[in-house]
């Protein structure tokens, strides 16, 4: 481990990806303070990588508890280095099929959870005039229409142009010692995705090539060592995101082909695992 750097919070960091982020946190030297909204998972994740690993239950819907995290990281470790906003929901459908709890689920979580979390880092490292950087774990669906996730895809547009516009506003301000950076990766072979499996309106997560959560990690490391402000997983498919969305009615033509294709790949996922279960 290299020697200690200062501090560090990390949402939704109970299993997953999240987890996984925490723990290149600690490897770098950085006292992390674990969060998720499931106080146990936080406390087994935090345990499970080590002693510079402190947890806390949090909802990043409360803007008071996510104050409350970055207070607590400042009295643990003496200062907040790093914020990575990833707690985040994926419910599919489409947005006229689903009830304003889900609606809002999603937009509270992915949307002002971001915010929140971006902020509260912000105010704290002003305070300290210590300077930052705040990562924004949000979605290529952040990038370019997704049928089947229209609520989820506006959620992460949200994240990435709060994102976007709050560095420019940094910038104006003089501010040029707190950094800002939205990783965007296509579908990550987490839990989540998992349970996506039977589930056509998610098809498109299965689309392109299905990240692991080491993949998104390694880019966070990147974009810790130099701040880039959007970074596409994998790049190609950033490329791909951003054609569609400058000619939507193009993408929309090839959608169907596009979603075939894709629904055939979760079909064969599917049937690898169910098979390798049996043996």
């Amino acid at each position: 481990m290299t020697a200690a750097r200062g501090g560090a919070v990390v949402t939704g960091a109970g299993r997953g990806l999240g987890k996984q982020i925490a723990e290149l946190l600690v490897g770098r030297g950085y006292r992390v303070l674990v969060t998720d909204l499931d106080a146990d998972l936080a406390t087994a994740a935090a345990a499970e990588i080590g002693p510079h690993a402190t947890p806390m239950a949090l909802d990043v819907r409360d803007p008071e508890q996510v104050q409350a995290a970055a207070d607590r990281i400042v009295e643990t470790a003496g200062g907040l280095d790093v914020w990575v906003n990833n707690a985040g929901v994926l419910i599919t459908g489409e947005a006229w099929t689903q009830d304003p709890s889900t609606h809002r689920l999603m937009l509270e979580v992915n949307g002002l959870g971001t915010i929140y979390g971006t902020v509260a880092a912000i105010k704290t490292m002003r305070e300290r005039s210590a300077g930052g950087h705040v990562v924004n774990i949000a979605s290529l669906a952040g990038l370019t229409p997704v049928p089947g996730e229209a609520v989820y895809a506006a959620s992460k547009h949200a994240a990435v142009g709060f994102s976007l516009s709050t560095v420019a506003d940094l910038r104006l301000a003089g501010i040029d010692d707190i950094d800002i950076s939205c990783i965007c990766p296509d579908g990550i072979w987490t839990p989540m995705l998992y349970d996506k499996l039977d589930d056509p309106s998610s098809a498109l997560s299965f689309s392109g090539k299905l990240l692991s959560p080491e993949d998104v990690v390694t880019a966070v490391g990147k974009v810790l060592d130099a701040p880039r402000e959007v970074t596409s997983l994998p790049k190609w498919r950033g490329a791909q995101a951003r054609i569609g969305a400058a000619s939507p009615r193009i993408g929309r033509a090839l959608m169907p082909f596009i979603i075939k294709a894709a629904r055939r790949k979760q079909r064969k996922i599917q049937a690898r695992i169910q098979q390798s279960e049996k043996v």
